[in-house]
Parts: C-alpha cells; sequence; structure tokens
C-alpha cells in the first residue's frame, strides 16, 4: 500500500509539473508540439537517472515506484505525444512536421535515458 501512496503522489508532482512546463514553453509557428516534446525529453532523461541509481541500489523500490512511475508517468504520456502528432497534421503541409515530431521523440528520448543511466550508473572509485 506504501507503494501506491508513492506513485500516487509522485504522479500529482509529475502532472503539475507537465501543466506549469506546457504553459511556459512557447507555441512553435510551424505547430511541433515543443511542450509535449520537452516534457518526455526531460522525463526520459531522469527516468535513465532513476534507472542507473535503482541499479547501483543508491535508491530502493519505494523511490523507484515515486520518481520511475510516478513522477517520470505523470511528465510525460504517450497519449500526449501521438495527440501531438495529430494536431500537427491538422494544418496544411505540416505533414514533414509531424513525421520529424515522432522520429524526433523517439530518437532524442532514447538518447535522453541512455544518457541518464550512463551518468547515474558509472561505478566511482
Amino acid at each position: 500500500m506504501n507503494i501506491m501512496i508513492l506513485v500516487f503522489i509522485g504522479g500529482a508532482i509529475g502532472a503539475i509539473s507537465r501543466e506549469l512546463l506546457m504553459v511556459s514553453v512557447p507555441t512553435m509557428n510551424d505547430h511541433f508540439p515543443l511542450d509535449i516534446f520537452i516534457a518526455n525529453i526531460i522525463a526520459s532523461l531522469l527516468l535513465g537517472i532513476v534507472a542507473g541509481l535503482l541499479m547501483r541500489k543508491k535508491i530502493g523500490q519505494g523511490m523507484n515506484a515515486f520518481f520511475a512511475t510516478g513522477v517520470m508517468g505523470g511528465l510525460s504520456t504517450f497519449s500526449s505525444f501521438v495527440y501531438g502528432a495529430v494536431e500537427i497534421m491538422k494544418y496544411p503541409g505540416a505533414f514533414l512536421v509531424a513525421v520529424s515530431y515522432l522520429i524526433l521523440s523517439v530518437v532524442i528520448g532514447f538518447a535522453a535515458i541512455y544518457i541518464g543511466y550512463s551518468v547515474s550508473n558509472k561505478q566511482y572509485s
């Protein structure tokens, strides 16, 4: 039950953080959903860091549930990711922007997780 409470609190923090980010990031002229993109990349980087810390046993399952499932789950969301692409396609000639958004999100998100994991999982002597 304690894990559920940690996920609940972390999810609230992540969702509030996402909303604050959404209202503070400017809208792009080409309709690229920069707010969703930034939220997902930040969450990917932080998730990589949390995963590395868990692997090194620097945090326990409770903190992993709080951060990885709760905060990062609330901050990033697949439905917003896909919705951003659908919204872009409503504009004439924006197909390439939508495809670019999808590809950049996946590639940079992967790189962000890898970097975060590598940095936090580095063994220091």
